[in-house]
């Protein structure tokens, strides 16, 4: 029994059983302005289904185990056979068939489906990232995949399921299916072309074993692979070429896919990453020999707008809870909220989780549309958004677990998850230095993709006179691109940042279009969040950011 000292008081209640999608009025807008009226109301009402089913206390308790109990890899079984398999807690299982169950899988299939999927994917990270990976990879394979055609009348209809099967078997004899990626070996890391793993060819045409290793194999229990390996051996002429390695071949035996070891992460730990060893392993050759590359690459740039969908997810749920936090609590003889410096910390987190959200559902909307001008923006501003988007979401997250005091500090609060959880984003498919000189090439190869950048951006000029001015410094920036590779950071975090602007001046309200304008392209901010220009719209900034539960 609890002594008469322990009355427990002035504790926020948790936040469970609320819509995460519904009460995210940023992201049911940006639905909303890219889903044409014939399926709005369809995609809400898929959307609030899934965001009722991301605010309940079951699946938090599911998420929690997850992670409480990471996967555990079984490289042998009793007999002493080898078999290469991992491990999972049942709530990681249960969490994955929800996210498939979704769609989140399935946008190639279904009008405005990146838009709905993307919004669902924002929501859906809120409730455990980990399993965000092989839905991430699962849904991006699918361009690359199309390459040859074969293969995807096997696998497309497989990878855009909604069911989840989670049995090793042939692909044609499953319901649904979930693919991986190998791109990185230990020698190259982010210079794939390094890589080392051979490809011998078989008597039948397009098949071939490999011999290698990859590095860092994302989610290993996965049915098959999309790898990159080498026709001829390094150093002779030839260029890397696509693979799909099935985990399980079509006789039913076992491809040799030998597991290592699994990676001891920082964060992401529900989720598995492996090394993994090819010998004499059998792969179908995707798209043209040589050409791995440029077959692949669909895939990587899918799978970095999901980085941005990601570290806009995880803002979203630092922020709500954040705010949530400080409308319960009271301190210094009112609630937290109220408090003119800490409700500044509020607004400006809720700004820049709302300049995220509706950057990333703008990308999605561009992949639905699929037209020349709009294939031209992602070019540019997918890795600009992942380079800036990405990198932004730890001090988010940081200074909204500190609005929670030493309570953002425990475990139980679920906090100290989402901050080692932060930082991975930016750090996969490619660092910060590999989308800043990504967004260098495209500006000096594609100039089709700097013109439809500046069209975006041009739609509001005139709106703001912080925003026009950032827009004339970005041009004067690019008249000289002289030296460009040592500021490439700086130009595709002046890329993000001037697209944001661009985006709030054109669709959110007037008070959040203001600040950010103000403190990220105008100078009156600060270093630090909570250093915006005070004043009565900062309520109503946090207002429209709170979640009710």
């Amino acid at each position: 029994m609890a002594g008469s000292t322990h009355t427990v008081t002035n504790q926020p209640p948790p936040l469970t059983g609320h819509d995460v999608y519904g009460t995210d009025r940023a992201l049911v807008a940006a639905v909303e302005r890219h889903v044409g009226p014939e399926l709005r109301d369809e995609a809400h009402g898929d959307l609030s289904a899934l965001g009722r089913s991301a605010g309940s206390a079951q699946l938090q308790e599911w998420a929690a185990q997850a992670n409480e109990f990471p996967p555990r890899l079984r490289t042998h079984d009793r007999y002493g056979n080898r078999i290469d398999e991992v491990d999972f807690h049942p709530a990681w299982h249960r969490l994955l068939g929800k996210g498939v169950g979704a769609g989140l899988t399935a946008a190639w299939t279904r009008p405005a489906g990146h838009v709905r999927r993307a919004a669902g994917f924002l929501v859906w990270t809120q409730v455990e990232a980990g399993n965000g990976c092989p839905l991430s990879m699962t849904h991006a394979a699918v361009p690359a995949l199309r390459a040859d055609p074969e293969l995807a009348a096997v696998w497309e209809p497989r990878l855009t399921s909604t069911v989840y099967d989670r049995e090793l078997r042939p692909a044609r004899l499953k319901a649904g299916a979930l693919l991986g990626m190998g791109m990185t070996e230990k020698q190259g890391g982010s210079d794939v072309r390094a890589a080392t793993t051979v490809a011998t060819p078989l008597a039948e045409d397009g098949t071939y074993t490999l011999s290698g290793h990859k590095w860092f194999c994302s989610a290993p229990m996965s049915d098959g692979f999309l790898v990159l390996a080498r026709t001829r051996p390094a150093g002779e002429d030839g260029d890397l070429t696509c693979f799909l390695v099935p985990r399980v071949l079509e006789d039913g035996g076992r491809n040799p896919f030998l597991l290592q070891r699994l990676k001891d992460k920082l964060g992401n730990r529900s989720n598995a990453s492996g090394e993994v060893e090819f010998d004499g392993t059998w792969a179908r050759r995707v798209g043209e020999e040589g050409r791995g590359v440029r077959t692949i690459i669909g895939m990587v740039a899918a799978t970095r707008l999901d980085c941005v969908l990601g570290s806009a997810g995880l803002m979203r749920q630092a922020v709500a809870q954040a705010i949530h936090h400080c409308t319960h609590r009271a301190a210094f003889g009112g609630k937290l909220v109220d408090k003119p410096l800490m409700r500044n910390v509020l607004a400006d987190l809720a700004v820049e989780s709302e300049a995220a959200t509706t950057l990333a559902l703008r990308l999605a909307a561009a992949y639905d549309d699929g037209g020349e001008r709009e294939r031209a923006l992602l070019r540019i501003a997918v890795p600009a958004a992942k380079y800036w988007v990405t990198k932004r979401c730890t001090p988010v997250v940081v200074e909204a677990a500190e609005c929670l005091g030493g309570n953002g500090y425990v475990e139980e609060s679920g906090m100290p998850r989402l901050i080692r959880e932060s930082p991975l984003n930016s750090i996969w498919e490619g660092a910060g230095n590999v989308q800043a000189l990504d967004v260098v090439r495209a500006l000096q190869r594609e100039p089709a993709a700097l013109n439809a950048y500046l069209q975006e951006v041009g739609a509001a000029r005139g709106a703001d006179h912080r925003l026009d001015a950032a827009i004339k410094g970005l041009l004067t920036e690019l008249a000289d691109l002289s030296g460009v590779e040592a500021r490439a950071r700086r130009l595709a975090e002046r890329f993000a940042l001037v697209l944001q602007g661009a985006l709030l001046v054109r669709f959110a309200p007037p008070e959040i279009a203001d600040a950010f304008c103000a403190s990220r392209l105008g100078g009156d901010g600060g270093a630090a969040f909570g250093a915006l220009s005070p004043g009565p719209d900062l309520a109503t900034i946090v207002e429209r950011a709170a979640p009710s539960s």
